[in-house]
């Protein structure tokens, strides 16, 4: 018996290198508006406490989004699934978005929007200067640590948690740069909660395939990109207005 586990602690990394890694992940994006509100400094008192009266008792929203990988790529996209009850679905027209990873040429080729404008951001991959701790916890069926990133200009405190046994650095919206995949992430303790609630690992067809069309927008790097969000907040700090309803996240 002791011979036998010996061999399998033995073979067991290789067997893991040997192992496609490939599937798509469900992820449920749940905001919480209370929540985001009392996160802005400059917004006073009275008005969190007016936000707090009006959507108290309704003051999440939810969605899903589909990330595409194998060993080299991702693809990450909304879903058409909705899981808002029927009294709170709405007709909402589906933009053009999308986030790619291309790890094996460091590419990030990403479309996506701030107030409505649309931004195709090609670039290197950035990385999040993320901190890793050492606590454990179940996302999906998987073991995952954790890790914390400081965003000073969102004034977001992230914390991600990532699966080792599905070793690609990606995950949800544009979080990456863990020895895992992420499986959950939880920006300022719950206003916005994004967690994989379905890992299948299957063999893909289409799914991180591109659109053939065009794609309208202002082409930018990564850094103009950044430069456009702080601009963003600067613009709603100076009118005191909120800042995260033109934003994903």
């Amino acid at each position: 018996m002791k011979k036998t586990l010996i061999t399998i602690a033995f073979i067991w990394p290789f067997l893991l290198l040997a192992q496609t890694n490939e599937g798509a992940i469900r992820y449920l994006i749940t905001h919480n508006w209370v929540k985001k509100m009392s996160a802005v400094t400059y917004i006073s008192q009275q008005q969190k406490d007016k936000m707090n009266y009006m959507y108290g008792n309704d003051s999440e929203w939810k969605k899903y989004a589909n990330l595409y990988f194998n060993d080299t790529n991702t693809k990450y996209e909304d879903s058409d699934e909705d899981p808002n009850s029927e009294d709170y679905q709405y007709a909402e027209k589906k933009a053009t978005f999308f986030i790619t990873r291309d790890f094996v040429n460091n590419k990030a080729y990403d479309v996506t929007d701030i107030n409505g404008r649309m931004y195709v951001i090609e670039d290197s991959i950035r990385v999040m200067q993320w901190k890793i701790l050492n606590d454990m916890k179940e996302v999906a069926g998987h073991v995952c640590m954790n890790a914390t990133y400081t965003d000073t200009t969102r004034l977001q405190h992230v914390v991600a948690w990532f699966a080792l046994d599905i070793p690609i650095n990606a995950g949800p919206e544009r979080f990456n740069g863990l020895p895992g995949c992420i499986l959950e992430v939880d920006i300022n303790n719950g206003a916005v909660v994004i967690s994989a609630d379905k890992v299948d690992m299957k063999k893909l067809n289409q799914e991180m395939a591109l659109p053939k069309k065009k794609i309208k927008g202002k082409r930018v790097t990564e850094a103009e990109y950044q430069k456009a969000i702080d601009e963003h907040y600067e613009i709603a700090r100076k009118n005191q207005t909120i800042p995260f309803w033109g934003l994903r996240y």
